[in-house]
This record gives structure tokens, sequence and C-alpha cells, in this order.
């Protein structure tokens, strides 16, 4: 069984209300949206990812019959759902903001149109693939934002929370504009640089410092990256030096060394004094070491010598913001447009069109939310992606949706690039959507009534 394509990856109430839907003959078209009803208090804004997963998904989704027939071993689903769930396939449509797209709370970034059992389905799936890549892509924004264009590594996959969170977490803070990873699989699945060093059990697997560098030079000579801290930090970068000479007359050069612990901002210093002397000016020095977007701040601020960043745990499992206050919320049912009035969690009604609008620097303005048949002036946000469960176009090369994202995080106003808190991104409901949201009022508190 693999989890991640299985159509039993959901939440058990998926099932019984599938099940009551189609007891009822309730199977017209549905519309579900997903978008986040708040920003975390530490994000300014968000990048939206994991788009293409979710379609992989919706493409391949079937119930296989071993897991059909663990389903009729549960005794807990009617003949009718099995039968339903054996011929299971997405035949909806999709329209969605591109990855990479800047979005905020109220925002519809994702719309599925389908009959509503299917749709219904679906929800846990599509939600966990959204929020995930959503998160992190946003969390490896931040970063990107300050580190003054030098490039930054994903190194987060041994703290990752499962095999998929890491893959996925690559490919996320890649599209958010780092500039590789360290996880093998990610190069493989994605096409996205491969970058990697050395661990300190390899320096300490031989008797001599000297003659841990020499032999992964020798193993390694077009990468060869030395992770010098093991020990003590300068004299590490001393024998570098030394060994650099050695390996001259075998026409290996070293690319780097790695600093992995300490004041990295003072070590840093030290070492780029010691290798200047040694004659190694073109020797890089890649930091690395529970680093996050803060401590990348205050490391590019003070002019440290640090030529490229490794990034790990905090950006893979986002940790000042592991989740997001994201929904996935019925929208309209048989032409009929729904509402939440949950206090708190209240939702605008009917399918949704994202305008944005710039402002004359070049840098966005303001959006405007409105109802999908109001047409604005302003730049849609959400395009058709899928129709009768068939991707319209190709997925596009990762690495476009990269350039595509720096352009947006280029034309952030100044006051959404910092990494403070600043005042909230201006979304406007229009007239229309609001007037809606009236009408929807009026209906159902009538109905409600009688």
């Amino acid at each position: 069984m693999n989890p991640s394509t299985s159509a039993l990856l959901t939440d058990m109430y998926e099932l019984t209300m599938a099940q009551a839907y189609l007891e009822q003959g309730m199977d017209e078209p549905a519309v579900f949206e997903f978008f986040v009803r708040r920003l975390p208090t530490c994000r300014n804004f968000l990048v939206a990812a994991g788009l293409e997963q979710g379609l992989d998904y919706l493409s391949e989704l079937r119930v296989t019959q071993e897991e059909l027939a663990w389903l009729e071993q549960s005794k807990r689903f009617s003949l009718e759902l099995l039968r339903y769930l054996e011929a299971l396939r997405f035949t909806g449509e999709v329209e969605a903001m591109p990855e990479g797209t800047m979005f905020f709370p109220h925002q519809p970034i994702l719309r599925i149109i389908a009959p509503l059992p299917l749709a219904q389905l679906i929800e846990s799936r599509v939600m966990n693939l959204l929020n995930f890549q959503t998160m992190v892509a946003s969390k490896a924004a931040r970063s990107v934002l300050v580190a003054g264009g030098k490039p930054l590594i994903d190194f987060g996959l041994r703290r990752a929370h499962g095999a998929e969170a890491g893959l996925l977490a690559a490919r996320a803070s890649y599209i958010a504009g780092f500039a590789g990873t360290a996880t093998v699989l990610a190069g493989m699945a994605y096409g996205i640089p491969l970058y990697g060093t050395m661990a300190h059990s390899f320096v300490q697997a031989h008797e001599d410092e000297f003659l841990a560098f020499k032999h992964f030079a020798e193993t390694q000579p077009d990468n060869v990256v030395l992770l010098i801290d093991t020990y003590d930090t300068e004299a590490g970068a001393d024998k570098v030096v030394a060994v650099a000479q050695s390996l001259q007359a075998k026409g290996i050069m070293i690319k780097g060394v790695r600093l992995d612990s300490g004041d990295l901002a003072d070590h840093a210093r030290k070492v780029r004094r010691i290798l200047d002397q040694g004659a190694l000016p073109q020797v890089s020095i890649l930091a690395s070491g529970n680093l996050d977007e803060y401590r990348l701040r205050d490391l590019v601020q003070s002019g440290a010598p640090i030529n490229s960043f490794a990034v790990g745990t905090a950006m893979t499992t986002s940790s000042d913001a592991p989740s997001l206050d994201c929904a996935y919320k019925l929208q309209e049912y048989a032409g009929r447009p729904c509402r939440k009035r949950s206090e708190g969690k209240a939702t605008w009604p009917g399918r949704k069109q994202v305008y944005r609008y710039d402002a004359d620097d070049g840098c966005i303005d303001h959006d405007v939310v409105t109802t999908d048949d109001d047409q604005l002036s302003g730049h849609p946000l959400l395009r058709p992606v899928m129709k009768g469960g068939r991707r319209l176009a190709a997925s596009p090369p990762l690495a476009d949706v990269q350039r595509a994202t720096a352009v947006q995080l280029e034309r952030l106003p100044a006051s959404l690039r910092v990494l403070d808190p600043s005042p909230a991104y201006d979304v406007r409901i229009s007239d229309t959507l609001q007037g809606l949201a009236r009408a929807v009022d009026r209906t159902s508190t009538i109905k409600g009534v009688t």
C-alpha cells in the first residue's frame, strides 16, 4: 500500500457523508473552495504550493480491490457506497492560483467542481497536500527575502515529519527560491539541484583530520566541500590549507568549507582570513546549524563572509507556524450558493474570483474578492487547470515555477517583505459578493424559521 496515493488516506466522516449523500440521491454538482482564514502572526503573506501533487492525486484517484475488500469486511459501509468507490474516478473541474502566487486570507487558491459525494471524498487529502507545501514555501520565502541573493540549500530531511514531508519540503523550498536540496530523491523526482558535503562522523572515523579531508577530496574531486568544525574550527581551516597544497598536484581543487556550530559570524571571519592567507580565496564558506530566517538576517546584516547557507529543521517543519488555519468549504450545491455562518468561521458564498491590482511602482497594491461572474479590471488569479478529470495543460517545469515565484516576491510591497509583522495587505470584498452573502443569509433565515 502506498499511503501517498491511497483513496483511504482520508477522514472517516468523508466516507460516512458520501454514503449518506448517495442514499439521498444528492449527487448534483458541488463547489468547494480551499482558502486560509487568517495569517499566522509571524507571516505577512503566503505562497501557494502543492497544486501539482493535488492534481496528481485527483488524476490517479482509485480505490483498489484490496481497499474495497477491507471496507467490506469492516461492515460499516453500504453496498451502494462500495460499488460507488469501485468505479471512483475524478471527473470534475479544478480552478486554481498557479503555484508560487502570493495570497492572503479569504482568497480561494483552489476550487473543486464535482458531484457532491466525489467533491467531499477528496477533501482531506487535498487539504493535506496544499496546507503542507504552502506552509513550507511561505516559510522558505522569508529566508530567501533576507538572504541577500546568497544561495540557500534545503538540509531538512532528517528532521522532517515523515518521508513525504521531507520530499515535498525540498520541492516547496525550491519553489520559494532555494538553490537546491540535500535530499537525493528530490533530485530524481523533481530535477532539483543536489548539494552535499560530509558529516562529522566521516572525520571522526579517521585518526587524523588532515587524512579525512584528503580521502574525501580524492573520492569527490569535483565537489570538495569539507566540514571543518568537528574539533576546532580554525585549526580545521589550517588543515584545509595544508591539504589543498597536497591535492594541487592531482588537479583537485577545494570548492568550499562548511561551518556548523558556534558563533558562525566570528568563525567565518577567522576562517576567511586563514583561507585567504593560504592562497585559497576561491574557497567558499557554507554555514549551517539550526538556521532560520531570523539568524540568516542577522548573519547577512553583520557582513559575515559567508557565501551560502543550509537551512533545515526550522524550514522543513515551519517551526514558528507549523500549520495554517485553512479550510475546504462548500460554497455552492446544485446551483444554490452556500454560506457557513459559524462564529469566527463564516465564509463568503458562491464561486469566487480574486482580482489583483498593481501600484504605480509595479508592486501589488490591493486585491478584490468577488463572485466568479463579476468581471473586474484587475488581473484574475484563479485559472482553469482541470476539466472532466483531465489536466488542461502539461505541468510547468519546476524551474519556471521558481522564476515566477521570484517575480512575485519582488512585487511584494516593502512593508510585507520584512520578517516582523506589518499592517495587513489590502484585501477588499466586493459589493457584489457582500450582496450575495446578504441574500443567502435572508434565504437561510427564512427557511430556518419555517
